[in-house]
């Protein structure tokens, strides 16, 4: 893939009905987001496109960022929110090894339960993390992502709440984390903020923003 991905930066209107109701329901968020890339992709449009969305939220607003290489925000809900769209090309072209950076990411840390041997060939259950075992899968998680961690700063988020079905489970849980690292692998890290990390990707979790940290 040789294009680079752009980023929408969408600052939401409180009192649309549409936004009221993605942010009460996950599954409708994630509906949203997917009207802005093209039609006919297939099977796996936010797979073809490298979709990622991360919500921003402040005492005063909420802002969506979307990430992905063809965005349409004109193709949003009437009122949804003014959006800005940016290549990220120079973000691309900047990343060198031994640079530090700022970064936030909103994931949702879990493991995979082993089973009893009774029910080997069984799929284990997904177990979220917290605390300091999640802290520490962003750490090994960022590590294979070409970034050492320097600070993480991790603040609960509310857990995302998709439509419940028979195959659904009720929320994921979400943490961000915000900090400070210096990049180890350019490649491998271009290769993570292409395509996200950890679960979760469709509802909200996994997009990595990354810029050069201030020097005083």
């Amino acid at each position: 893939m040789n294009d680079h991905p752009v980023l929408a930066r969408i600052r939401l209107n409180p009192h649309n009905r549409d936004v009221q109701r993605d942010l009460r329901d996950a599954t409708q968020m994630h509906r949203t987001v997917m009207r802005m890339v093209p039609d006919n992709l297939g099977d796996a449009p936010r797979q073809q496109t490298g979709l990622l969305y991360r919500l921003d939220e402040t005492d005063t607003s909420t802002t969506l960022l979307v990430q992905a290489t063809q965005l349409d925000p004109a193709r949003l809900p009437t009122g949804y929110g003014q959006a800005d769209v940016k290549s990220l090309a120079p973000m691309f072209t900047a990343l060198r090894q031994g640079l530090g950076v700022r970064y936030r990411i909103v994931l949702n840390p879990a493991k995979r339960e082993r089973l009893p041997l009774d029910e080997k060939g069984k799929r284990g259950r997904i177990v979220p993390l917290a605390g300091a075992d999640a802290d520490q899968w962003w750490a090994r998680r960022a590590a294979e992502a070409g970034l050492d961690l320097h600070v993480m700063t991790p603040t609960t988020m509310d857990p995302a709440r998709p439509r419940s079905t028979a195959t659904q489970p009720m929320r994921h849980s979400l943490i961000r984390y915000d900090g400070t690292a210096t990049i180890t692998d350019p490649t491998t890290l271009t290769h993570a903020l292409r395509t996200g990390i950890g679960r979760a990707k469709p509802y909200g979790a996994g997009l990595l923003s990354i810029a050069p940290a201030t020097t005083t």
